[in-house]
Order: C-alpha cells, then structure tokens, then sequence
C-alpha cells in the first residue's frame, strides 16, 4: 500500500534534515541528488522546513552564481540547546550545545566526599545553569546525563546502587524539578561513552564491539549489531562484578571488590605500579592515570632511544634500566585486563574491544597492543584491541549526542510530537 502523501512528506522532510545535520549546509541540488527526490519536491521541503523555522539559508555555493540554486541552507543550530552532564563520583561537567551539536560552553566542578547530598545538589545545579547562562541560552531543551550504577530499562532512572553517593540520584530529581520544560534521560556512563567511541571515536568502523571503561571503576559496554544492549535490568556490562583469579575473595551482590573492579580499578591500579616501583607524575598525588602515563612515557623513551641508535648505524644500545619496572608493570597490568578482556570475548565474539576512559587512554598503544597479545594466546577468537581517542570525554560526548538526538527526533517530526522522557 503507497504511503499517503503526508506520510512521504514527513518521511522526505525528515531524510532532508538528518543530511543537512550530517553533512552540513547544502544546496537544493545536492539535497536532490543525495536523496534521489525530483527538483520539485525537493523545492517544496526547502520550503516547508525553512516556514517551520528548523533550516534557514546561510549562505551561497560559488562565486560567481546566483539565485535559488545557489542557496545554501541549514539546520537554524539556536532553535534549541542541548545540556549533557558527566556525574563522577568526585564531581560533575557539564556541556551545553546547539541544535547541530556545537559546544558552546562547559565546566566542571570537584564534589568532595565530605559534602552533604544537599549541597552536593545544590553545587551541581548551579553549575548546570551558569554553563547554561553562559551559552546564552534560557534554559536546556533536552538533559542528557551519564551517571555510574543501573538504569532502570523501565522507567528510566537511576537504580539505588550501592556504593553511590546519594547526591546522583536526588540531582537527577532535582534537575527535572528546576528544568520542568526539558527532557531529561539518564544513561549509564559506560554506555554513553560506547556510544561517543561508534559515532566520534575508535569504533566508527565497527558495529559489533565491547568498550572497556578504565578510571575510577571499570564498566563495560556492549554494542551488538550496531545496537547498545543494556540486559534485563539494564546491568549489561558490569564486568566489576565478575569473578576473577587474583583476588582475595569473590564478589557480592553489594560490593564488587573481589571481582574484576578488584584488579583493574583504579586503587587497584595505583598499588600494582607501586609493586613494580613505578612513580606517579613529579608533583602530583599518585592516581591510576598518572602511573600508567608515566610508565608509558618511560617506556616510549627506551623504544625511541634504542631505534635511533641503530638507525644511526651505532653499537647495539640496551634500553635503559629504569625502563624495567615500567615495562613489567605495563606486562603485568595488560595480565590483569586480559582475564576480564577473555571473558567478554569467550561469551560475546566482539571482534573489537576498545580499552576506554583516562586510564585506557594513558595506556595507549602500548597497553593495548599488550593486552592484545594476551588475547591472541588466550582465545582462538581473533579480537582487535584498540586505545580509546575520546578518552575520559567520551561520557559527555555521548550524553550530548543522545541529547542532540532526542531533541532532533522531537523537532524533526511533523507537529513537534513530544517524545517519551526516559
């Protein structure tokens, strides 16, 4: 049965608009030869999106042409703002954006662990709005939030999870109470970062993949086909959990240390390097992060020393000892992640595992390539590892790609329906 021809319409408007916010401003010629739509029905979108106010034209393709082909139009990026928040358990950031997804301010802000929840709430609102203020915007169309902990796949909130300063869970409330006219969703972090890393980052070649988050906690993602999945209960990915050798005790339905979390967190992280007798950063508290950029930094100097010795043609050069304890720390932490790294592979196959947040970011290629060679001896399943290029703000990148997309699915379709709040 062909499709009314309102239902083409919306249907063609709304293939118009994810090109313009894909591809940027185009001409009317390039909408048509993109969509494959005649000259005239082409024209007759230009003119119904721009009197809807969601395209405008911004400008003239050549210098030397005039006229209606030679119209540039838009996505009008002002017609909403965006809000994504990135909920640490030491802190929260925040980024506003425009409608094609422009960053136009953020900041953050440290929450101790001695601050009540009220004032941990009431600290992270103000941030909300003064980041708002200052991308001249009145007030976020659409909230998106990654929070660490489950996500109710019902009704969308964030689970009472043990472990979690209260303040998450009354800032979401809050938030929806202060922003009544903006959508709000929550995802868990790890999720949102997976997201970032198939859109933005390492993964965009692949639909099939398993990020693996590394900083404070671990976490992972799992992206199926193209799709996130999220499980039964929305715990999908919390490898913290899962039961490892290596460590004093199993885990428990209320506390993850005896599991993965006990070996590749980042307490657990800071130890193993101060075995090895690797230092943190000169001036710096000791931080997971930090040792293993460090341990890095040693290493590439002993690589890149010994590799100009012989392309100099000289005697053979042994690296330096200090490189040792760097590169057996690095050895021993890519032991630990490939026990977790192999459990995923064994049930999933992903083909891909991208080792993400600050400490997979730190560890780089030579993290990577490690835990990759681990794999290759563990497994017959051939798996790539690859180093995050998001890093730590691959969170608020994804809550703002999901917010952008929430605001355009709302925006875009005929009649401005409203979407679901999740």
């Amino acid at each position: 049965m062909p499709a009314s021809p309102s239902t083409a319409r919306a249907i063609n408007d709304r293939l118009a608009l994810r090109l313009l916010q894909q591809e940027g401003p185009l001409t009317a010629g390039q909408l048509k030869q993109l969509t494959g739509l005649s000259r005239p029905t082409v024209a007759d979108l230009v003119e119904r999106l721009t009197a809807a106010g969601l395209i405008t034209v911004v400008g003239e393709a050549g210098e030397q042409r005039r006229g209606p082909n030679a119209k540039v139009h838009g996505i009008v990026a002002d017609r909403a703002h965006l809000a994504a928040l990135d909920i640490r358990t030491e802190g929260v950031s925040v980024a506003v954006a425009d409608l094609v997804g422009r960053v136009l301010a953020e900041a953050s802000v440290p929450i101790t662990g001695d601050m009540g929840t009220g004032p941990a709430v009431d600290q992270a609102v103000a941030l909300v709005e003064r980041v708002v203020k200052e991308a001249g915007a009145d007030r976020p169309h659409t909230v998106g939030i990654g929070a660490p902990g489950l996500i109710d796949p019902a009704s969308g909130e964030l689970r009472d999870s043990s472990g979690l300063p209260e303040w998450h869970r009354r800032l979401v409330a809050a938030l929806q109470e202060r922003l009544p006219e903006a959508r709000v969703s929550v995802e868990n972090e790890t999720n949102l970062a997976a997201l970032a890393e198939q859109r933005d980052g390492a993964a965009r070649d692949r639909d099939t993949f398993v990020l693996l988050w590394l900083g404070h906690g671990t976490g992972a993602a799992v992206v199926l086909d193209g799709a996130l999945r999220r499980g039964a209960s929305g715990g999908t990915g919390e490898i913290g959990f899962l039961p490892v050798p290596g460590t004093s005790t199993l885990p428990s339905a209320t506390d993850c240390e005896g599991g993965f979390h006990g070996l590749a967190a980042s307490t657990a992280v800071v130890n193993l390097a101060a075995e090895y007798g690797v230092p943190a950063e000169p001036g710096r508290e000791p931080s997971a992060v930090g040792v293993v950029r460090a341990a890095v930094g040693v290493v590439r100097a002993a690589v890149g020393q010994v590799e100009g010795a012989r392309s100099a043609g000289g005697d053979e050069v042994s690296p330096p000892a200090t490189a040792g304890p760097a590169a057996r720390f690095l050895d021993a932490l890519a032991d630990r992640l490939a026990v977790g790294v192999a459990s995923v592979v064994a049930i999933l196959d992903p083909g891909c595992v991208v080792l993400g947040g600050e400490v997979g970011q730190a560890g780089g290629e030579e993290l990577a390539g490690r835990v990759q060679d681990r794999i290759a001896r563990m497994t017959p399943l051939p798996t790539e590892v690859r180093t995050t290029t998001l890093g730590g703000g691959a969170v608020l990148r994804g809550a703002l790609l999901t917010a952008r997309d929430r605001a355009q699915e709302e925006l875009f379709t005929p009649g401005n329906r409203p979407i679901r709040r999740w």
